[in-house]
């Protein structure tokens, strides 16, 4: 049993036969799903069992739906309020938005795992610095404390569910306005302001169990010359040494514009592998994934796949729909409480 170590995106609501000859490539590992994937719960769910059969090993299918403006699955899926809700509700009443936090994970996880979801890249660990337009109310907090605080809850109630959730971006992006989607970012802070502030919400994250973490796209100059997620200092020395991290590592994203630091796609995807990553993504880019595909030996890292391989969805019986349990009415109305604001969806 083994999964690859790259996660790559699919074209539509179906698999093409393209989709289908490149996901069974040994390289594949996941599949990463986005808004042009959803129509509705049936829908999504026939192709999440049509990507499921086609490995021996499932590939692991991961989405990102955080709430507000990341929320891939909308229709027929509860309206997420953003992370920085539960926020404003811990400095009113911090044991309510705990419990607030756990139901909102566990719905959140409820449903993608009804529809076959296994793994979802939320919660955000950032810090609100009030500075990055990219983060800003996903995050919980500008306290590292309250956001472990909150995760942690978070994080259980997707647990309950039988989902594992994936923190990001490691080490914080929250401090820097550049959006590293768009650009190379540099974050110019100490170690030590990074270590005593951002980081600190990622390490009581792993005492609690955090299964894996995604990594920022940022140049921290001061610590290390190379991006977090194409540096052994940050994966090997800090994340698996300090912090004792024994979890899976993703990148984000190596198409966007803040991993264009190191070479090419085949370099970046290299590098991030020699860094110490177990899952690169390469997403919205079919020439770039193949260019991967052609280039790379695939080759099994038995630690790697094992961490890969404890992600994968879990099974929570129900009785029968999830909408029709009391938790779901409970945790539905939860929600519904404390959302403050529409927010617009951002295209990530």
């Amino acid at each position: 049993m083994s999964l690859g170590p790259m996660m790559l995106d699919v074209a539509g609501t179906s698999l093409t036969s393209e989709d289908r000859e490149i996901l069974a490539h040994p390289l594949i590992g996941g599949v990463i799903l986005f808004a042009r994937n959803y129509e509705n719960p049936q829908q999504v769910k026939s192709l999440i069992k049509e990507i499921h059969a086609l490995r021996k090993t499932p590939l692991l299918i991961a989405v990102d739906q955080e709430g507000g403006r990341v929320q891939r699955f909308r229709e027929g899926f509860t309206r997420l309020p953003a992370a920085a809700d539960l926020g404003v509700m811990y400095n009113k009443d911090r044991n309510l938005a705990i419990q607030l936090a756990e139901q909102t994970g566990w719905i959140n996880a409820a449903e993608l795992r009804e529809v076959g979801a296994d793994l979802n890249f939320a919660p955000v660990l950032d810090l609100d610095y009030a500075t990055s337009s990219v983060i800003g109310d996903r995050s919980f907090h500008r306290s590292p404390e309250v956001v472990a605080d909150i995760a942690h809850s978070y994080m259980r109630g997707m647990q309950q569910a039988g989902m594992s959730a994936v923190g990001k971006h490691f080490p914080g992006h929250g401090a820097i306005a550049a959006d590293s989607h768009e650009m190379i970012s540099i974050d110019e802070r100490s170690f030590n302001d990074i270590r005593n502030e951002d980081m600190l919400a990622f390490e009581r994250m792993i005492h609690f169990g955090m299964p894996a973490i995604m990594i920022a796209h940022i140049i921290y100059s001061q610590c290390h010359d190379q991006a977090a997620g194409f540096s052994g200092y940050w994966l090997r020395d800090i994340l698996r040494g300090e912090l004792d991290f024994q979890g899976a590592i993703f990148t984000d994203d190596l198409s966007m514009k803040g991993a264009a630091v190191l070479g090419d796609i085949v370099e970046r995807a290299q590098a991030s592998l020699e860094a110490g990553c177990d899952m690169f993504l390469v997403c919205n880019d079919r020439d770039a994934a193949i260019q991967v595909l052609d280039a790379i030996k695939p080759e099994v890292n038995p630690a790697s796949n094992s961490r890969l391989l404890r992600l994968q969805g879990r099974r929570v019986d129900n009785a029968g729909p999830v909408r029709d349990t009391q938790r779901w009415h409970q945790a539905a109305k939860a929600v519904e409480s404390y959302s403050l604001k529409e927010t617009l969806d951002l295209g990530l």
